[in-house]
């Protein structure tokens, strides 16, 4: 977070009032936020968040008729934790998260001012899930740049859709646009805000996941050379294929019965042979025989095939596992199975 000038003069009204806030402490402050408006607690909240550390000596510079009051508080700590913990001291939870969803998300004033600032990829993979008529809403309402680089990116016949309701769509009800925000503000936004509060290594896991092998080395290596401690986390997160081994024999069949068998033969190419040794000791003789044989038809593959195929396989056994259906080991000591 940016921290407040030393200059008392360069600061702005709201930027005092948020420090009065902070400084007056939870119980005077929730009097204050109950007199406001929401627009005004939007405002004052975003200020706040982004305070960062504020010095005593601007704290009783800025209160010099409460200097007694307040030269020992030290520095103040303006953070998205402290403006919900003092928010919810006098606002409903449900009026909370909705602030404080929209001051985490995408800067912009209103929710069409956010929306210009989400990632077109991102409102696109959100949007081809919503009604044609919805997504013509939102794409007359943000700018128009925006708008066709998320026309571009929406399946060709969808978008479609969307021109013709848009070619086509008259004077928006105010209940329906305000329906529209709210399904956006409660799902879309809700769910931004609580990507962006993902630990970082674990985020950097998920992505390390998804590259091939030889850049996934590249980087780790990299990473390795300038923090040794987060290349660590991050390969402690991490699940690849040959992390399969930490599941029971049990899991294996289950996941056998899910996967498909031309991915299954294309991923065990580029296996080591434990972990070959471990699907093919948990199919039938023949089943083995028969997998063994695709394999070798195969002859050459491309290692981005292979990747892809091992991705799928890793992608399902995590999906399998969170639905309770298998069980992977933490591959700790005490997580290995006796038989």
């Amino acid at each position: 977070m940016g921290r407040v000038k030393e200059d008392y003069r360069s600061l702005t009204g709201p930027q005092k009032a948020a420090i009065m806030m902070l400084s007056l402490g939870e119980e005077h402050s929730s009097k204050l936020f109950a007199m406001m408006d929401d627009d005004e607690i939007r405002e004052l909240s975003q200020i706040m968040a982004n305070l960062g550390t504020v010095s005593s000596s601007i704290v009783e510079r800025l209160f010099v008729e409460f200097a007694d009051a307040i030269s020992n508080t030290g520095s103040l700590v303006g953070s998205y934790e402290s403006t919900e913990r003092l928010l919810h001291k006098s606002l409903p939870k449900d009026r909370v998260d909705a602030i404080m969803e929209e001051i985490r998300g995408p800067a912009g004033r209103t929710m069409w001012d956010k929306l210009g600032n989400v990632n077109e990829q991102v409102l696109a993979n959100y949007l081809k899930n919503e009604y044609p008529q919805t997504v013509a809403v939102v794409l007359s309402k943000i700018k128009a740049d925006h708008g066709a680089r998320v026309l571009g990116l929406l399946p060709e016949g969808f978008a479609m859709e969307v021109i013709m309701r848009m070619l086509h769509m008259e004077a928006v009800q105010k209940e329906v646009l305000d329906g529209v925000e709210k399904t956006l503000r409660t799902e879309f936004m809700s769910n931004l805000a609580r990507t962006a509060r993902r630990d970082a290594h674990e985020m950097m896991a998920d992505i390390f996941n998804n590259l091939d092998r030889n850049t996934e080395a590249r980087f780790l290596a990299a990473l390795e050379e300038r923090n040794r401690e987060s290349a660590e986390k991050i390969k402690q997160l991490m699940f690849t294929f040959e992390d399969l081994n930490r599941i029971d024999s049990q899991g294996i069949q289950t996941l056998l019965r899910h996967v498909e068998k031309d991915k299954l033969g294309l991923a065990l190419k580029g296996s080591s042979d434990s972990i070959k040794d471990l699907f093919f000791k948990n199919m039938s003789e023949r089943a083995g025989k028969m997998l063994k044989e695709d394999m070798d038809a195969m002859g050459p593959v491309r290692l981005r095939e292979v990747d892809e195929a091992q991705n799928i396989i890793v992608a399902l056994a995590k999906e399998l596992a969170n639905s309770g259906q298998i069980v992977i080991s933490e591959g700790k000591e005490d997580d290995e199975l006796i038989y």
